[in-house]
């Protein structure tokens, strides 16, 4: 049994407010804690039977969680130039795919602690085939490509229900309870680690009973920008059309290639965001 987990840091446990994840003393701790509920659930997937984990930190620049305090049994893919984004190092050899600390998506529940879609700074919404996706259903329907099924999540309370919709027989954990977006109820780290285990445990003794999520081809994308800068500067790209001023489509053979160009235009889209090479004189 080899389990894939794909960790973000807006859902883990005490997390409330976007700063704590940006200032350098409470940058430091949160990264800590983020460390600490991936531990849960990778301790949680070899009690329910996996032979191997491998994780993939998914959050801002995916170099987050601390090396030397990870479970010495599972192996790390960090850094930022990837391909596959949050779910670099998935393949067909996985038996299932958990999301650890994962949020809502932009637009979403007003309750969704840090809610965005892979990039706050110019994402607004995201469609596949017409269906409205955050980062997780995304991922999960690419996990879908590979015949990986979508086993575990945890995060906020309003995160948990939102997936849920799309897949409601999939395992979770509640970490808090938010009460804005950057707001929240928080439970005591620990009380949510030992959730996350638990629920990662049962997922995994489980695995044979989850279906893969399918996103048949050919898949399109309908990504709609926060500006129209970042919209116009994705066209770069031959296959991309600007259908509005802060939106464009485009349509790939399959979910892998269509989530590659996908997370192409998104890091076209952030460097559009104040005017491309802007700082650059040479």
């Amino acid at each position: 049994m080899k389990i894939f987990i794909s960790a973000d840091m807006e859902g883990i446990s005490g997390v409330a407010a976007n700063q704590q994840l940006k200032t350098v003393q409470e940058y430091e701790r949160f990264r800590r804690l983020m460390t600490e509920d991936v531990n849960a659930a990778i301790a949680g997937a070899y009690d329910g039977g996996a032979a191997e984990v491998v994780v993939a930190d998914g959050h801002g620049n995916m170099s987050n969680i601390l090396i030397e305090s990870l479970d010495q049994r599972a192996r790390l893919v960090s850094g930022n130039n990837r391909v596959m984004c949050q779910l670099e190092g998935l393949d067909h050899s996985f038996d299932g795919i958990m999301f650890v600390g994962h949020h809502g998506r932009e637009g979403g529940s007003d309750t969704a602690v840090i809610s965005h879609t892979l990039a706050g700074v110019c994402v607004e919404e995201m469609k596949v085939n017409g269906k409205v996706v955050g980062e997780t259903e995304m991922n999960a329907y690419v996990a879908g490509d590979f015949d990986v099924p979508p086993l575990f999540i945890s995060g906020d309370e309003a995160y948990v229900k939102e997936v849920k919709e799309t897949f409601p027989d999939i395992e979770s954990a509640i970490t808090k309870k938010g009460v804005d977006r950057f707001a929240a109820e928080l439970i005591h780290p620990e009380i949510a680690r030992h959730a996350i285990r638990e629920g990662a445990k049962t997922a995994v003794e489980k695995a044979a009973d989850f279906k893969t999520a399918v996103m048949p081809g050919p898949v399109t994308f309908e990504i709609t920008f926060k500006g129209s800068q970042q919209a116009k500067m994705t066209t770069t790209l031959p296959t991309v059309e600007q259908i509005a001023p802060k939106k464009i489509h485009f349509t790939c053979k399959d979910m892998i290639t269509g989530y590659k160009q996908m997370w192409g235009c998104v890091i076209i889209a952030i460097t559009a965001t104040n005017g491309v090479m802007g700082s650059v004189n040479a």
